[in-house]
């Protein structure tokens, strides 16, 4: 999430000791300096960096306040999913969505979710509770909060199906709740540019606990046996493209399909590689570099294009060192 000073400021980063100094002695959370961003990502890859991991919702508002005035851009990470973070590290502030962020309270089919929880927490435990819509999100290794900026989606659905509003604070540290009106959620994206979630309230279906528990063990089953999913991945690399393979009716359709038609399958960049399982997930085999990911990924881009003339778009966000997006092709939220 690219955060930039104001136009015609000079940013500042969150590496020096002063601004966290002053970070520190104005929230109840923790701040962490020089920690190395590896530990905040399920890539397992990402230089040092400024953390906060605020205790409540009014850590992130004052954390924001300070980080505008000082010119400070600032970067949220929850499981640190769907990322690539820079080798170099970030100068940005980085904002530890998890634990304080991570409430759920049920009120029949509505439930107030934490940006913090963890997406397949919030699965199981409203799939206990007799209600579906969240449980496709068993299998899947994000916060809340993570899923809704990016609608993040699985087995034909996302979370622009099932949410009702969303409460955000923005760079200024300005709250705002938005209804699923407001909110322009297409493929992969929900538009809510220079925001941080801090929390959504979803609507759910009554479904029968048996079924609903059948289900999970299903997409359990299909995560568990059909990715890689016990090994530093990032999850998908890829959106699956449009375009002339996409309308084909036999061969290769969806991105993995076509990165494993080009003998991808167990290729490597370094320490990164095309996983053998599933050749839209890249794993880090033991000190990958973002670099390493960055080259597979372009070597995926050209062979694919190179025989199928199908662009593959990154569904991974990278991230350069002042917590801005990379992706050409990928605007902020």
């Amino acid at each position: 999430m690219d955060r930039l000073s104001p136009r015609g400021a000079t940013r500042a980063s969150a590496r020096e000791p002063a601004f966290a100094a002053e970070l520190r002695a104005a929230v109840r959370g923790e701040v962490r300096e020089r920690e190395s961003l590896a530990r905040y990502s399920t890539y397992r890859i990402g230089g040092p960096a400024t953390v906060l991991l605020p205790a409540a919702a009014e850590d992130v508002a004052v954390a924001l306040r300070l980080a505008a005035a000082a010119g400070v851009p600032w970067f949220a990470v929850g499981l640190g999913s769907n990322i690539l973070l820079p080798d170099e590290g970030l100068d940005a502030l980085v904002v530890r969505v998890g634990k304080g962020l991570d409430a759920l309270v049920p009120d029949g089919g509505r439930w107030s979710i934490g940006a913090g929880l963890p997406a397949p927490h919030a699965a199981r435990r409203t799939a206990e509770q007799g209600f579906a819509g969240l449980h496709i999100f068993v299998g899947v290794p994000g916060t809340v909060g993570g899923g809704v900026y990016m609608n993040a989606g699985c087995h034909g659905s996302d979370w622009s199906e099932v949410v009702e509003s969303v409460t955000t604070v923005d760079g200024s540290g300005n709250d705002r709740t938005w209804s699923r009106a407001e909110i322009p959620f297409t493929y992969r994206r929900s538009g809510l540019s220079g925001q941080l979630v801090l929390g959504t309230v979803v609507r759910l279906r009554a479904e029968d606990p048996a079924k609903i528990t059948a289900e999970l063990g299903e997409m359990y089953r299909w995560r568990r046996d059909g990715t890689p999913f016990n090994q530093p991945c990032c999850g998908s690399v890829f959106k699956n493209p449009g375009g002339p393979s996409w309308k084909q009716t036999e061969g290769p359709r969806t991105a993995g399909q076509l990165i494993e038609a080009v003998g991808l399958k167990g290729a490597r960049v370094g320490a990164a590689e095309v996983s053998p399982v599933h050749a839209n997930y890249f794993i880090n085999t033991g000190g990958a570099t973002a670099a390493d990911v960055r080259g597979l990924i372009e070597r995926a881009q050209r062979e694919v294009e190179a025989r199928f003339g199908a662009r593959l778009e990154p569904e991974v966000k990278l991230i350069g060192r002042w917590g801005e997006y990379l992706n050409p092709e990928a605007p902020n939220g």
